[in-house]
Formats: C-alpha cells, sequence, structure tokens
C-alpha cells in the first residue's frame, strides 16, 4: 500500500535541505527572488526559498590574475612584449552580479587594454627604470573603471619587458658609452682640481724662496731612495746660494758691474 505520508514528509524534508545554505566567512550570497534582487546574506547559515528565491555566490578574497603578454610600442616605436599581475577583490557582490556579466574576465581584458594604453604613451628608458610609477598609472586607471562593477583594484605590478637581441645590444652599448662618458668626466675633473692644487701651492712656494729650497732638498731625498745607483740632477745656483751665504753678510756683487761710491 503505497503511503502518501511517507512521501510527503520525504518532499518536506527535501525541501527543507536544498533552503539550506552555508556560507564561509569569505562568501556572501546575492539572493534574486522571482527575478529581482532581493537582498545580500552570508556569511553563515542562510535560508533560501526554492522556486522563489536563487542564490549567487561571490568571494571576497583577493584575487590574484595573471595579465597574459601583450605586444606594446612605445612612444619611441620600439616593440616589446609586457606581462604583468592584477590583484583585486570584490567589494559590493550586488554590483559584481548585476551590473557585468563575468567580472572576472570583463576585469581581464580591461587590463590587457590598459596596460597597452599606458606603456605605449612612454619611451622604452622609462618602461625599464620606472616600473612604479607606470604600475600606479595601470592600477589607477584600472581601479576607476571597475568602481562600477564593485570592484577594488588594489595593485598591478609590470613582471617582464620582453625585448628582441638587437635592441638588449644597442641598450648595452648605450650603457657602455654613457660610462665611458662618465669616466671621461671624472678624469677631466680630477686634472683640473689637480691643476687648480698646482697653481695654489706653486703660489705659496713664490712667497717665501725657503719653501722652495725645502721642497727641492726633499725631492732629492726621494731620487736618492730609488733603486738607481747614479743620479744626474741639475742644481740650480739660485736655489742653493742663500744656504751658502753666511748669515749678515749679503751676497757678492757681479763682478761685471761698476759700483762707485757717490
Amino acid at each position: 500500500m503505497f503511503d502518501f505520508g511517507i512521501v510527503a514528509v520525504v518532499l518536506v524534508l527535501g525541501v527543507l535541505f536544498s533552503a539550506i545554505k552555508i556560507l564561509k566567512e569569505y562568501e556572501r550570497g546575492v539572493i534574486f527572488q522571482l527575478g529581482r534582487f532581493y537582498k545580500v546574506k552570508g556569511p553563515g547559515l542562510i535560508l533560501v526559498i526554492p522556486v522563489l528565491q536563487t542564490m549567487t555566490k561571490v568571494d571576497l578574497r583577493v584575487i590574484v590574475m595573471d595579465v597574459p603578454t601583450q605586444d606594446v610600442i612605445s612612444r619611441d616605436n620600439v616593440s616589446v612584449k609586457v606581462n604583468a599581475v592584477v590583484y583585486f577583490r570584490v567589494v559590493d557582490p550586488e554590483k559584481a552580479i548585476i551590473q557585468v556579466e563575468n567580472f572576472l574576465e570583463a576585469t581581464s581584458q580591461l587590463a590587457q587594454t590598459t596596460l597597452r594604453s599606458v606603456l605605449g604613451q612612454h619611451e622604452l628608458d622609462e618602461m625599464l627604470s620606472q616600473r612604479d610609477r607606470l604600475n600606479s598609472d595601470v592600477q589607477r586607471i584600472l581601479d576607476q573603471s571597475t568602481d562600477a562593477w564593485g570592484i577594488k583594484v588594489s595593485n598591478v605590478e609590470i613582471k617582464h619587458v620582453d625585448l628582441d637581441e638587437s635592441m638588449i645590444r644597442a641598450i648595452a652599448k648605450q650603457a657602455e658609452a654613457e660610462r665611458t662618458r662618465r669616466a671621461k668626466i671624472i678624469h677631466a675633473e680630477g686634472e683640473e682640481q689637480a691643476a687648480a692644487a698646482l697653481v695654489k701651492a706653486a703660489q705659496k712656494l713664490a712667497v717665501d724662496p725657503k719653501a722652495l729650497q725645502l721642497r727641492y732638498l726633499q725631492t732629492l731625498t726621494e731620487i736618492a731612495g730609488d733603486k738607481s745607483s747614479t743620479i744626474v740632477f741639475p742644481l740650480p745656483m739660485d736655489v742653493i746660494s742663500p744656504m751658502l751665504s753666511k748669515p749678515g753678510v749679503a751676497p757678492a756683487s757681479d763682478p761685471g758691474t761698476d759700483v762707485t761710491e757717490g
């Protein structure tokens, strides 16, 4: 004999179990009632009336999305391949479900086009040396565009800027030329400073002849310390004559000079 009571009880239990939903701490349920938005529920235990209500689950955790490699032509007409990674999360589940069909796909496509657009406005040197500023520009534009979808873009990182072999060699030559230029400038500045120091030293030696004599003797001492056995060194008489004259006695006058007394 078929028992309709047991069937009814089973149906009721089945409806109750299907109505019970459990959402994790990082999940939210967007509830639609007869096709219209009703409310956002969760986390924890919630009830969804079968047939009348439907639920779409949304994850609120940060999503890490790889942006596929993009062909970018820089402002100075250099072709490069660039890829990046985008960090974002859903902050408004209602907008993420209602305002866009698939917020993951939409964010990925928007990130690709924004990356090409922003990097195409800069030269190659800026792509290589100013990544932080470029990351900030892409993140700001993405965040503004996805705000209507209830999505917050927290960070964008450019991972690789790939160049062809010819461009890598050209950059290496440019770097080598820059290092050579800096070396020549530093050498020229050193020569200029050394010349200024020599001029200053010469001015000080010219003030007192004895200082020049001491410097001359010091040079002789330095040369005597070398391994050479024979040293030929010019000895100007005007340098040693003050040392040969006695104190208080004036140097002898030139024989060829006629001195008359008045």
